[in-house]
């Protein structure tokens, strides 16, 4: 089902060698990751920005979530600093479901970054967020930091970095990459039954949640005769026959 914990990195002592730092240039993706996670039917609890690694695992582990992506930006060694460029996507070794997502990072970032070449997979057994994780997970290291043109491209490219990530999320839950559309309300409008909230947008997907006949609904997106649809704090999709605008 389509619940994903958003962690960006709390390292605000990483600075860029532009400006800004990690824990900030990081909450500035997941912030306009938000909108096409939401447009797409996905459900997203973020970390704590004041917290640290740990908690970010705590929290992630306290809730149930289907998957857990991690957002950093890398630096080199001290010997090699302003030298490496690159975006690497880790996941724990022989973790199936980290492997697709960091796979589906990759395929979705290669287009956009000028050095195609080095943006890749790879396995990590140290890093917390892959190793201490109940959910399924993978950790973004989107360029280095500490060198000029990937601090520059990661800044200026928000626009482009963002989609491309929330379509990857967006694949691994089988749904489609809808864009933002502007919100709308509707009702429900069944006539004996509760209207169906579900994980995606077809009879396979699994029930989310009943809504009953007359409930107040928000619309934020329509694809093939279903609408992404807010009910209360839970997005899913509904059968759009069943719903006047």
């Amino acid at each position: 089902m389509p619940f994903l914990f958003l962690s960006p990195s709390t390292q605000d002592f990483n600075p860029y060698v532009t400006t800004g730092n990690e824990q900030y240039w990081m909450n500035q993706l997941a912030d306009r990751m938000e909108p096409y996670l939401a447009a797409s039917g996905i459900n997203v609890v973020r970390n704590n920005p004041a917290g640290s690694a740990a908690t970010s695992i705590r929290q992630s582990n306290m809730g149930n979530y289907d998957f857990h992506l991690a957002l950093h930006s890398n630096a080199a060694p001290e010997n090699l600093s302003g030298q490496l460029r690159g975006i690497d996507a880790y996941y724990y070794p022989d973790a199936h479901y980290g492997q697709v997502m960091a796979q589906l990072v990759v395929d979705n970032l290669k287009p956009i970054y000028p050095l195609p070449d080095k943006v890749q997979t790879r396995t990590s057994t140290a890093i917390g967020e892959l190793r201490q994780t109940r959910a399924p997970s993978a950790l973004i290291e989107i360029g280095y930091h500490d060198n000029t043109e990937d601090a520059d491209w990661l800044t200026e490219n928000l626009g482009e970095i963002a989609p491309a990530l929330a379509r990857a999320a967006a694949q691994y839950f089988g749904l489609p990459f809808l864009q933002p559309q502007g919100t709308q309300g509707a009702v429900v409008t069944t006539v004996e039954t509760p209207l169906n909230l579900r994980g995606g947008p077809g009879t396979n997907f699994p029930v989310l949640a009943r809504i009953p006949n007359g409930t107040p609904v928000e619309v934020l997106n329509a694809y093939n005769g279903w609408y992404v649809v807010r009910y209360g704090d839970l997005l899913g999709y509904a059968d759009g026959r069943y719903l006047t605008l």
